[in-house]
């Protein structure tokens, strides 16, 4: 994310440098490889304005591949081998291709059409030649070139596809891998069979079938049997990548695969966050449903209702990946004189339970504390819930862990790994046993950091590790935490503390009772905010022994059940 963007959504680099780093680190090591794509409107990138649901198979195959390699698609609307090279496009491919990368030629839809001379190249002559040369120059560069038949048109009469739409060009493509011993990845067979197994009505979903009124792009309507919507590209993606397998080790061993991937620019199954949410199958909670949030700055309220459970949400890093919403306790719902209220102001709702979030930031930047009032950026209802290496920013009561009981009457639990928390008053409160690991939080206001309302007989509540407590400059007077209900029970572990954390440490929210059945704890805590002679008499000082209860087994387990995220993941 540029600077101008984290200007406008009031954050810091600063405040994001503990999720940056380790991705930044990773990725800058790794050599890239870059997969150059040639072909045709079936391969080639779309414009998405007016919400356009076409997208050629090129424009998200990189989403198929890890950061080590990088997909530059040429395809284009109309182009033949030929009209490819006069065009000058072959040219700019060969400027850019280098020793080591791959060459995927994919050419035939426009080569048969007689009557247009500028793209015409006969199947048996100009059209395997063409073939011929961009192998053999792609050789010579020390680059690996594969050929791909061209994807089968859809044309069902009476129920049964014709498979002959194509004429003789995918059988001289494969006549030409043959001779030349290349690759070859033969997308009209595997199309053709893939077609026949769906049948003619099933097909039309993948295809650009689009009824009139429907798309302000396509406003009176469509009927295309070539072409292909997000569902279509994706299908041949998962042919490319099944051949790649078999036939290219080298490549195989960087596919990856999400179920589901975001991408404002239209290079992916959704534009919105919410689109993949609702996607997902309800109640499937045997298998674990991956979606990839691409970089960008996603403004939208987003709710995972319960039905969606046992998720994978990945982003591309917390300082690029970006959620963000503004709503607020103050502001009222749509045509009515009722407010919203903190329950009902978060950026991101996590209902479902058994979901990770990992390389993202969630934020609510409805403004400042004064005007908005209380203003959630992530709300947690669900159990099993996981955050690594996210960034949670907003100003009052940025984190709600508002999940107290399960459908089982177990406590509800959750995770924070590598993140960063910041916020004003209360920024971290609810309910429920939370892990925060090797996390920044930051304050940016003297006031709370923690509002628990642990349920009574909880062994835990909430835990801190081994992280870092920071403030904003002159602010100086900053409570470790304060009750929100009666039982509140909150534990620093060997964390570090700046000099903003006040030497009282906690306050009983002007409630003189809950000092007598609230529990806050610390243990060999460093920094000029540890310093444990000024605490309040009602505070405890763990001792080593009750120190080492403090693990993730203990702390995770609820009856029988023991849940570990770093296995999961």
């Amino acid at each position: 994310m540029r600077h101008s963007t984290l200007k406008l959504l009031g954050l810091s680099l600063a405040a994001l440098l503990v999720c940056i780093g380790a991705g930044a680190a990773e990725s800058s090591d790794k050599e890239v490889v870059t997969l150059h794509l040639m072909g045709d409107s079936t391969m080639a990138d779309k414009d998405i304005s007016g919400l356009n649901p076409e997208r050629g198979w090129g424009m998200v195959f990189e989403n198929f591949f890890d950061s080590s390699v990088k997909v530059k698609n040429y395809a284009r609307n109309g182009r033949s081998t030929k009209s490819f090279i006069d065009e000058g496009l072959w040219d700019e491919v060969k400027a850019n291709m280098k020793s080591g990368d791959y060459l995927f030629i994919e050419f035939g839809h426009n080569d048969q059409k007689k009557d247009k001379e500028k793209v015409y190249a006969p199947a048996w002559g100009a059209y395997q030649d063409n073939l011929r040369m961009f192998i053999s120059t792609a050789r010579s560069m020390g680059v690996t070139p594969v050929l791909l038949t061209s994807v089968a048109r859809r044309h069902f009469k009476d129920g049964v596809l014709d498979e002959t739409t194509l004429g003789d060009y995918p059988q001289a493509c494969r006549e030409v891998a043959r001779e030349t011993g290349t690759v070859l990845i033969d997308m009209e067979k595997a199309t053709i069979d893939w077609l026949k197994k769906a049948g003619d009505e099933a097909s039309r979903e993948y295809f650009m079938w689009v009824e009139p009124g429907v798309c302000p792009a396509i406003p009176q309507g469509r009927e295309d049997n070539t072409h292909s919507n997000a569902r279509g590209a994706r299908r041949n993606c998962d042919i490319v990548c099944d051949s790649i397998k078999v036939k290219i080790p080298a490549l195989a061993s960087h596919l990856v695969r999400y179920d589901y991937v975001v991408d404002q620019s239209g290079r992916g199954d959704f534009l919105t966050v919410q689109q993949a949410i609702d996607a997902v199958p309800d109640y499937l909670d045997k298998v674990c449903k991956t979606i990839l949030i691409k970089e960008g700055t996603y403004r939208e309220r987003i709710i995972i209702p319960a039905s969606k459970c046992n998720l994978r949400i990945v982003g591309q890093g917390a300082d690029r990946t970006i959620l963000v919403y503004d709503n607020c306790a103050r502001k009222l719902w749509p045509d009515t004189g009722h407010e919203i209220g903190t329950f009902g102001s978060a950026t991101l709702f996590v209902d479902a339970s058994n979901v990770t979030f990992e390389d993202l930031s969630v934020v609510n930047d409805s403004g400042p504390q004064s005007e908005a009032g209380q203003a959630v950026a992530v709300m947690t209802t669900g159990d099993c819930i996981f955050f690594h290496r996210c960034s949670l920013v907003g100003n009052q009561d940025t984190l709600f862990t508002n999940g107290r009981y399960t459908q089982n009457g177990t406590t509800c639990r959750s995770y924070y790994l590598d993140c960063h928390i910041e916020g004003t008053t209360d920024f971290i409160f609810g309910s429920g046993t939370v892990l925060f690991e090797n996390c920044t939080i930051h304050s940016k206001r003297n006031s709370y950091i923690t509002a628990a309302s642990t349920s009574q007989g909880e062994e835990f509540g909430y835990v801190f590790k081994n992280c870092r407590l920071t403030a904003d400059p002159g602010i100086d007077k900053v409570y470790l935490g304060r009750p929100w209900r009666d039982y509140a029970r909150v534990v620093y572990l060997e964390c570090e503390m700046g000099g903003h954390i006040t030497a009282e440490g906690w306050h009983n929210w002007s409630r003189p009772e809950r000092e007598k059945t609230a529990y806050y704890a610390e243990y060999k805590c460093s920094g000029k905010g540890a310093k444990t002679s000024g605490r309040v008499s009602w505070a405890h000082k763990l001792s080593a022994s009750q120190a080492r209860e403090y693990t993730l087994e203990n702390i995770f387990r609820t009856g029988s059940d023991t849940w570990n995220p770093l296995e999961t993941k």
